[in-house]
C-alpha cells in the first residue's frame, strides 16, 4: 500500500511539474488581466504602472530560471514621448527593455542567438496615437500588446523547461516604448548586448490575442531566411491554423529595427480590429484558447530554429 501511495505521489508530482511547464489558457488569461488592468493604466512609459509591469516581467523571468544577459534584467533608456501637434515636448521618460536569455549547448551554435520579443508598453490615457476621441481615458491595450507579452512569458517558461534541447542560445526581450516609435528595439539595436552579427532571427509578437474563426495568423518577413515561408505555412497548417505568410511586407513593429540591420525576422499577429488604439481594447475580448494555439505555434517554430542546425542567413526582402 505504501508503495502504491508513493508511486501515486511521484506520478502526481511529475505531472504537476510537467503541466506547469506547458503553455496554459489560465496563465495567459492571468497575465493579460494583470497587464491590461485598470491599475496599470495603459502601461505608459515613465509611470509607476510601467515600472510595476517591468518588475512583474522580471519576477516571471527569474521564476523560470532565465538569466540576465547583462548585469541585471533591465536595459535602461530615455524615451522621447509623442505629443499632439502644437503641444510642447514632454521631458524624456526613463523606461526599460527587459532582457533575459538561455544559453545553447552546441559548442558552435551557442554563439548564435534567436530573439523572441514583444513590447509591453501601451498608450496610457491615449495621446496622439489614439484612434479615439475619448481623451484622458485608460487605453488598456489588452491585445496591443498585453497579448504578446503574455505569450512571451508563457513561451519562455516552456523553453526553459526544455532548455537542455537548445543548440542555439535564445534571448527573450520585453521592449519598452514601442508605441512611441519602436524606441526600445531601436535602443537595443544601437546598444546591443551581443554582437548583431550573431543574431540569426528575431521573432516579434505584437497583437496575438484575437484569433478569428478562420484561424488566420499573419506573419511578415518569413522570406528573410531560407525556407521560411514554406516552413511557417506547413507548420501552421499542421497545428490547425491558417497562416497568412508574407515573404516581405515587414510591417511596423519592433522586428523592423532588426530587419533594417539585415537580421532575419518574423513579425506575427492575429490581425487588426476596431478596438485598435482605443479604450475598448480590453481583456474580455481576448480569444484565450486561440492565443494558446498561436503561442504553441510560435513555440514549435522557435524550438525548430533553436534546437537544430537549421540554416539561418539573411535574405533581403521588400
Amino acid at each position: 500500500m505504501k508503495k502504491i501511495l508513493l508511486f501515486s505521489f511521484l506520478f502526481l508530482t511529475y505531472f504537476a511539474s510537467f503541466s506547469q511547464a506547458e503553455i496554459t489558457e489560465n496563465e495567459i488569461k492571468d497575465h493579460i488581466l494583470f497587464l491590461a488592468s485598470e491599475k496599470n493604466a495603459g502601461r505608459y512609459p515613465g509611470t509607476k504602472a510601467n515600472r510595476d509591469v517591468v518588475t512583474y516581467i522580471i519576477k516571471d523571468f527569474k521564476k523560470q530560471g532565465l538569466l540576465p544577459l547583462a548585469k541585471n534584467y533591465k536595459q535602461t533608456f530615455k524615451a522621447r514621448l509623442r505629443v499632439d501637434k502644437g503641444e510642447p515636448e514632454k521631458p524624456l521618460a526613463k523606461t526599460y527593455n527587459v532582457v533575459a536569455y538561455l544559453e545553447g549547448h552546441d559548442p558552435l551554435l551557442k554563439n548564435e542567438y534567436i530573439i523572441l520579443g514583444a513590447h509591453y508598453d501601451h498608450l496610457g490615457m491615449g495621446g496622439p496615437s489614439s484612434k479615439s476621441d475619448q481623451r484622458n481615458t485608460i487605453h488598456y491595450g489588452a491585445d496591443d500588446n498585453a497579448s504578446g507579452t503574455a505569450a512571451l512569458l508563457e513561451i519562455s517558461e516552456k523553453v526553459a523547461a526544455n532548455k537542455s534541447e537548445l543548440k542555439r542560445s535564445v534571448i527573450f526581450i520585453a521592449f519598452g516604448a514601442e508605441e512611441q516609435g519602436l524606441l526600445g528595439s531601436q535602443y537595443f539595436i544601437n546598444n546591443p548586448l551581443v554582437p548583431l552579427s550573431q543574431i540569426k532571427l528575431m521573432i516579434n509578437m505584437d497583437m496575438v490575442g484575437r484569433l478569428n474563426t478562420e484561424k488566420h495568423v499573419y506573419m511578415n518577413g518569413a522570406g528573410t531566411f531560407p525556407g521560411g515561408v514554406d516552413f511557417m505555412q506547413n507548420l501552421g497548417e499542421s497545428l490547425d491554423l491558417t497562416p497568412i505568410v508574407h515573404a516581405g511586407s515587414v510591417g511596423g513593429s519592433d522586428h523592423v529595427s532588426f530587419f533594417k540591420k539585415d537580421i532575419s525576422v518574423l513579425g506575427i499577429h492575429t490581425g487588426a480590429h476596431p478596438q485598435y488604439h482605443r479604450p475598448e481594447d480590453t481583456a474580455d475580448l481576448i480569444n484565450v484558447p486561440g492565443q494558446k494555439q498561436v503561442s504553441d505555434y510560435i513555440y514549435e517554430a522557435l524550438m525548430t530554429f533553436a534546437t537544430t542546425d537549421y540554416n539561418m542567413e539573411f535574405i533581403p526582402q521588400e
